[in-house]
């Protein structure tokens, strides 16, 4: 048993920023056929290939993978890794901020999980690793719209894993913290915001990294390929917290 990926398709939403980026190209890395999907792709280069779908728009979604299980003879592992920030005091977001998190943050996944579930159960196999946020676990300050949507993912994402472990699917969830990406940079004003991060915020109930440091992509994709491999054959229904110890193991 190991990580190796070699003739095995995997889907990964959010493919093209951040860590669903790096997840892909992981992927890629370990030999598996990768399919990335995204709004949009930045740049002309990407080792995997790319299909530009709003995962918030469920006739696209269904319209996509529908078209692509076509081409495909299974799907091995499917990657939920969209997903975006809205921040503001909550009597300051709007209800277009709110509902544009749970559109893309709750409502991708589910969208993904109505156009690929039946083949999974039909299949028998199959691994699904979703991207919620520690958010999800300890209220922060003006992240309102963004912790709720990513709570309701992760409630989800269990849901479907009890529904689906009897068909030999593991649905697992990786949470992480503040990760070196464009939307967490994006939360960064000030040459000095990276070590405040590290340091935290005591009059906003955040008590830094234990660590000491800001995750890497990687460090977050790895955690994503082991529920995804065969090491982790036993595993369903968890939430891995990938954030230093930022929430003490809440």
């Amino acid at each position: 048993m190991t990580m190796d990926f070699r003739d095995k398709y995997v889907w990964v939403t959010g493919a093209g920023q951040g860590i669903g980026y790096d997840a892909a190209c992981a992927f890629h890395q370990a030999g598996a056929v990768v399919i990335g999907f995204d709004k949009q792709f930045s740049s002309e280069h990407y080792p995997f290939r790319c299909l530009v779908m709003n995962v918030a728009d469920p006739q696209q979604v269904a319209n996509v993978c529908q078209a692509q299980l076509a081409q495909q003879p299974r799907l091995d592992v499917l990657v939920n890794a969209a997903g975006i920030l809205r921040i503001g005091a909550t009597d300051a977001l709007s209800f277009e901020d709110w509902q544009a998190c749970f559109n893309v943050n709750a409502g991708g996944a589910f969208n993904l999980f109505s156009q690929t579930l039946p083949l999974f159960r039909e299949q028998g196999f199959g691994a699904i690793v979703s991207v919620a946020s520690n958010s999800a676990h300890a209220p922060r300050l003006g992240m309102s719209a963004y912790g709720a949507s990513k709570a309701a993912l992760r409630s989800l994402c269990q849901t479907v894993g009890l529904e689906m472990a009897p068909y030999g699917v593991r649905c697992n969830i990786v949470s992480p913290g503040s990760t070196d990406t464009a939307m967490q940079r994006s939360l960064w004003h000030t040459p000095e915001a990276e070590q405040e991060m590290i340091n935290g915020f005591p009059d906003q109930f955040k008590l830094g990294i234990p660590l000491k440091k800001i995750a890497t992509p990687r460090e977050i994709t790895n955690a994503i390929l082991f529920l995804a491999s065969d090491l982790a054959s036993h595993i369903v229904l968890q939430d891995i917290v990938i954030d230093g110890g930022a929430t003490l193991g809440a």
